[in-house]
């Protein structure tokens, strides 16, 4: 593969489907940078917080965000803590200030404000222009990266997710309880699917994988077979 013209996988899909611990593994797998876009938008809900601005209030947030330099990296070896994948911050490591409920839930209003989501969709197709990438979010096959060679929309039933996304908080420590979960869970999948800017949605020549029934392992083999048949395909 040229490395002008790389390859792209495009993952999309809601919350606590697999999709950033099934990445995580393909791009080991094929050897290619994981970008979490997700991680983006937590970046700048911690921005946001740390600034003491009204996740809301989109226009006093864009300055922020035009101004920060936010870099999405493969862990390297001495980084191997359990995290998907490296997030930097204005320089700074922020990958799990990233990951509390507090972050979680503005990055939901962060992913809102139609301004702030074309500043970050340029930030990763940037990435995404001389590097060969997995890329999961909630729009990165129709908006992000609409000419991706690989293109998915992975999903699970809500119990399914929601007892997976219970079984993270309570790793991390967090004291929750499962109907809290899923009833977080069922307004987020609102959110995602009802705004205006870029709704969730699943776009015709997506591959749809319901990952319900199958092991992360299965997930990873199915699409790794299928990216290598491409892979030795592009030019």
């Amino acid at each position: 593969m040229d490395k002008h013209n790389p390859f792209q996988i495009a993952i999309d899909g809601p919350v606590a489907a697999g999709k950033g611990t099934i990445s995580r593994l393909v791009a080991d797998k094929l050897n290619i940078l994981y970008v979490d876009t997700g991680a983006m938008y937590r970046a700048v809900a911690l921005l946001g917080i740390r600034n003491k601005i009204d996740l809301k209030d989109e226009e006093k947030l864009i300055p922020l965000v035009k101004k920060a330099k936010i870099i999405i990296k493969n862990p390297t070896k001495d980084k191997k803590d359990g995290r998907l994948a490296t997030t930097l911050l204005n320089g700074e490591d922020v990958s799990w200030a990233i990951r509390t409920e507090e972050v979680s839930q503005g990055a939901s209003k962060i992913a809102a404000h139609p301004k702030i989501r074309q500043i970050l969709v340029k930030k990763q197709q940037e990435i995404a222009q001389n590097t060969n990438v997995i890329m999961e979010g909630r729009d990165i096959t129709h908006k992000v990266l609409p000419n991706a060679d690989l293109k998915i929309f992975l999903t699970a039933n809500g119990i399914v997710r929601a007892k997976r996304r219970h079984f993270e908080l309570l790793t991390r420590g967090v004291d929750v309880s499962y109907e809290e979960v899923l009833e977080e869970l069922k307004k987020r999948d609102e959110r995602d699917s009802c705004r205006s800017a870029d709704p969730l949605k699943k776009i015709p020549d997506a591959w749809l994988i319901d990952t319900s029934d199958l092991s992360i392992k299965e997930v990873v083999n199915l699409i790794v077979s299928k990216a290598r048949v491409l892979m030795e395909e592009k030019p």
